[in-house]
């Protein structure tokens, strides 16, 4: 344990009950979802505001205690995990939307707030803030691990539609990284180097998100490809001509066949495109009408649209309860997760090559992915008592990403880099890791802030 007795009081003392050694509050804090070891701290705080938060950094800082912020523990790759123990700071009792501005279409919110939240709230404006990454994610996590999600082919993915953050320091400074004006040329760009950093450099405590209008209409389509080339094909024709679509996601026939099996549903167990088109009510009538004609010409065997709610839904629960579906599968197993990102020209010459490393692969799995911007993902149905079977996965993970730096893509599209991708930077980034890592050193020296994750090691 490095948090030291009289660390541990100072933190009681601000926090009172807020401050926890508890062992099953500190389980609760290795990140839920990953499939890396859980690596706890050795205690966790939860702070009510940015003031608090600055206070508790100032106490860690000058004992040397690392820090681990912390929100609902969602994410993939062992971002919040405990490598050298130290400090959870669990955000999730900062939620409050501070400001709405309809003139501006801008809010500010705490780091805590939920994505569902806040949309509950903006309801009454006509406005909401579109990006979706899954439904357990808090604004401050899709900040810190640069989320995106089902919506990012037409409305970006969280670097480009938030404004500024308030940030701690390692120091326990507080700084607000820009102004609420949609552009400027003053000075460094702090928002985005934040944005992504997977608190490595400083803790998000408040948000300022571009909002956007809700759609007059929506029609939400499913069509069935002989592949994933004749799929992969369709997504980029569609966006080529401008067709601009809200939703555009990929399921293989497996995938779809775990949903059947999970869900009770119907898909026909073939490789699969759910695309949503939001405008006025003429433009996605016409638009729904030429990306039926795209899809026709490249092989799509059935073609059903929804329109009202309810159905539209009904249609997405396939998506949606993909991940889930998949580990289902296989009772016992636990989920094994990865993603790469190409240019969409090189999408469907990418997946092919994933389907034929997975094509004797002993461990259950699916692709699916976000196909309008050339993210795709392979979930993994693990059973952590079969010897091997890790090896394996971790293989083919390998042999992904491989393939997708070698068409100038990223080995991570969304889930950022925490623990698990951190081997990979070198080849992807090169001479830049570099630089990286003298940011690092500059605004953190004592190396403090989420230590281990994003930079390998110097010997790795």
């Amino acid at each position: 344990m490095v948090l030291d007795p009289d660390t541990a009081a100072a933190l009681s003392a601000l926090l009172g009950e807020r401050f926890s050694l508890r062992e099953a509050d500190r389980r609760l804090h290795t990140g839920q979802e990953t499939h890396h070891a859980s690596l706890p701290p050795d205690a966790v705080a939860w702070p009510v505001s940015t003031e608090e938060v600055a206070a508790i950094v100032r106490i860690c800082a000058a004992a040397g205690v690392p820090i681990v912020p912390h929100g609902l523990g969602s994410s993939l790759e062992a971002n919040v995990s405990a490598v050298r123990g130290g400090l959870s700071v669990d955000m999730m009792r900062m939620n409050r939307l501070l400001r709405v501005s309809t003139d501006d279409l801008d809010c500010t919110v705490e780091a805590g707030l939920p994505r569902e939240d806040l949309n509950a709230a903006l309801r009454d404006t006509g406005l909401y803030f579109p990006i979706d990454p899954g439904p357990n994610a808090t604004i401050g996590g899709m900040a810190a691990t640069r989320a995106s999600g089902t919506s990012a082919v037409r409305y970006g993915t969280m670097r480009e539609n938030i404004l500024n953050l308030t940030v701690v320091t390692p120091q326990g400074e507080i700084i607000r990284t820009a102004r609420r004006a949609r552009k400027s040329s003053a000075g460094y760009d702090l928002t985005h180097l934040y944005v992504g950093s997977e608190g490595t450099l400083g803790i998000i405590t408040e948000i300022t998100l571009r909002l956007h209008g809700r759609p007059e209409a929506v029609i939400a389509a499913v069509c069935t490809f002989p592949g994933p080339a004749e799929a992969s094909r369709t997504a980029i024709e569609a966006i080529q001509i401008g067709l601009n679509p809200g939703r555009m996601e990929y399921l293989d026939a497996g995938a779809i066949r775990a949903v059947n099996a999970y869900s009770q549903m119907q898909e026909a167990e073939v490789d699969t495109l759910f695309v949503e088109i939001a405008g006025t009510e003429d433009e996605v009538e016409t638009r729904i009408a030429l990306f039926r004609e795209i899809a026709e010409a490249n092989g799509c065997s059935g073609f059903r649209q929804a329109r009202a709610e309810e159905e539209r839904t009904r249609l997405w629960k396939a998506r949606h309860t993909a991940f889930s579906a998949t580990v289902a599968a296989r009772p016992g197993s636990r989920g094994w997760p990865t993603d790469v990102c190409v240019p969409i020209g090189s999408l469907a010459e990418c997946i092919v090559h994933a389907k034929g490393l997975l094509a004797d692969c002993p461990v259950p799995y699916a692709i699916m992915g976000h196909v309008g911007d050339g993210n795709f993902h392979v979930v993994f149905a693990l059973d952590p008592n079969t010897p091997g079977d890790e090896a394996v996965v971790s293989a083919i993970n390998a042999a992904m990403v491989e393939k997708a730096l070698s068409v100038d893509g990223t080995c991570t599209g969304e889930h950022g880099v925490g623990l698990g991708k951190r081997k990979y930077l070198e080849a992807e980034h090169g001479p830049a890791l570099a630089v990286m890592r003298r940011i690092k050193a500059a605004l953190d020296p004592q190396d403090l802030f989420n230590p281990g994750k994003i930079l390998p090691d110097d010997h790795a």
